[in-house]
């Protein structure tokens, strides 16, 4: 099976500013809210969404943060090779905050749910609703469902779906991809 592209470049930057849109029109002005990327590839993402809505919304300032969620994974002690702690930066709190979690793909839903525990450790939110570019929606292993999705997508335990971005030296696409080895991805 040949890589097939599920968003050009175009089309990348058009779902980008729908999801925007659609944060504005039940945001408002972004009172008690923050976007937290989940690190590695989600922090692109909702720091594009950030600059996005301080274009739209002439400056808006939204708080801004970058989740790392290593330690919480439930198979960080069964990799082969030791994982990578990337740094969390969350300069404010979360209590009481409606915070929008960003990440590229949601999948299994076990990277949300990591997320879900190390966000507790700043705070205790109001309200947490999930943005993501790519949703594989058939292949949930938990009942973890996003709010804001750019494009769903259905997909065989094979594929494999990759997001290529500018801030990582490449074109702004995502593929889906046949994946070299099932059982480590």
């Amino acid at each position: 099976m040949s890589p097939r592209i599920i968003l050009d470049t175009a089309r990348f930057h058009i779902v980008i500013d729908r999801l925007c849109h659609q944060l504005i029109e039940n945001h408002k002005d972004f009172t008690d809210t923050v976007i937290i990327g989940v690190q590695p590839r989600g922090i692109y993402l909702a720091e594009r969404i950030v600059r996005r809505i301080a274009a739209i919304k002439k400056g808006l300032n939204i708080p801004s943060g970058k989740l790392d969620i290593t330690f919480y994974r439930d198979d960080f002690r069964t990799t082969k090779s030791p994982l990578k702690a990337n740094q969390t930066v969350i300069n404010f709190s979360l209590e009481g905050k409606n915070i929008i979690l960003v990440d590229d793909v949601l999948y299994t839903g076990r990277t949300i749910r990591s997320a879900l525990d190390a966000l507790l450790d700043f705070g205790r939110p109001a309200d947490v609703e999930l943005l993501v570019l790519i949703d594989r929606r058939l292949h949930r292993h938990l009942p973890i469902q996003a709010k804001y999705i750019g494009k769903t997508i259905d997909s065989i335990n094979d594929e494999k779906v990759l997001v290529e971005w500018q801030e990582q030296g490449e074109e702004d696409k995502v593929w889906l991809v046949h994946k070299i080895n099932p059982e480590r991805s």
